[in-house]
């Protein structure tokens, strides 16, 4: 219970030291990445989810990872824009320590280059530029609070320049007396650079996150609602904009309903069966930075599915950043334990 308390007490602490930060101002954007399918059809992140099927979710949130867990296998690849990939890769195992342990790897290749000169001139070389961050993650409960923590050594490399990094995810989670309600608090990249990419190059920030979600499993209805608020240590996300009336500009604000939305995702998952799952969800915040005044579309959505074959978890994700394109991932999860069948039975289960 010492543990507990003063996991939450060094959550609450961190939100005046990563106030004053301001997206594009901080080193290892790759870290905000959507990890898995699952979140990428549920808006690109969900801290709330009760499955022990899924050991994708303890990336969004180390509490998350159960016993139940133990000896599974997730592989996640996305082909995203511009010849960039990433994916992440986690296993689960058990030891005699108390608690529940994983290890994961998280990368991004941007992909090969060629090297010119200042004046553009080619000299025939080429370049390779990717990050990796590996997660250590362990996780323990008290009655019906989980806990955890995910450890993230951090390595950047772009051509010649390298910087080392740290950082690591603290998350506390609460289950209902009936299990089907989940209420997380979850603080992202907590750390800082250790190395920078340069000699007497200033220490950058990295891109701290607090985050608050909750989820309901309906009990009567097969359908689970959930939805997170991210970048809680910073209200306004947006710069006002400008708005020009003949040789008049005036800069305005959103309203109060907009600043909300913006911290706001959400997500739905429909389970008819506990083979199959279907995902729906809307980040206003992408659908607002990356929309076109001309022509929305679909920008800010995303959807994708589930299914289970034995042993084997697949999911697909689809989420649309853009007109240009959609981003779509692909999970694959292996249970060498048990059967995937008999841990769906226990999906709601936390021990009293």
């Amino acid at each position: 219970m010492r543990k507990l308390i003063f996991l939450i007490v060094l959550i609450i602490s961190l939100i005046p030291t990563a106030y004053s930060q301001i997206g594009g101002e901080y080193t290892y954007q790759f870290l905000n990445l959507t990890n898995s399918a699952r979140m990428a059809a549920l808006g690109g992140n969900q801290i709330a989810l009760n499955d022990s099927t899924d050991l994708n979710i303890s990336y969004n949130n180390p509490s998350l990872l159960r016993p139940d867990m133990q000896n599974m296998l997730a592989f996640n690849y996305v082909d995203y824009f511009a010849g960039i990939n990433y994916g992440y890769a986690a296993y689960s195992f058990g030891t005699p320590l108390p608690g529940n342990f994983a290890v994961g790897m998280h990368y991004i290749n941007y992909g090969q280059f060629i090297e010119a000169l200042p004046n553009g001139e080619k000299t025939g070389a080429t370049f390779n530029a990717a990050e990796y961050a590996l997660n250590l993650i362990w996780s323990n409960q008290y009655k019906r609070i989980a806990y955890g923590i995910n450890l993230k050594p951090i390595l950047s490399s772009f051509e010649n320049y390298q910087s080392i990094g740290l950082a690591a995810d603290l998350g506390v989670s609460l289950f209902s007396k009936n299990k089907l309600t989940v209420t997380s608090l979850v603080a992202r990249n907590v750390g800082s650079q250790i190395t920078t990419y340069y000699d007497g190059a200033e220490r950058e920030t990295i891109p701290f996150d607090l985050q608050f979600g909750i989820s309901q499993k309906l009990q009567h209805a097969p359908i689970r609602f959930a939805a997170t608020m991210q970048h809680l240590q910073k209200w306004d996300l947006a710069k006002p904009e400008e708005d020009k009336t003949g040789t008049t500009v005036v800069y305005v604000e959103d309203k109060f309903t907009k600043k909300f939305m913006r911290h706001l995702v959400l997500g739905v998952e429909l389970l008819p069966s506990p083979n199959f799952t279907l995902r729906a969800g809307y980040n206003y915040q992408i659908r607002q930075e990356l929309r076109l005044d001309e022509k929305m579309s679909t920008v800010g959505f995303s959807w994708g599915f589930g299914f289970r074959i034995s042993r084997f978890h697949i999911n697909y994700g689809s989420a649309r950043y853009h007109l240009a394109g959609a981003s779509n991932i692909i999970s694959i999860a292996l249970n060498l334990g048990e059967d995937f069948k008999r841990n769906v039975v226990r999906e709601e289960e936390i021990v009293e």
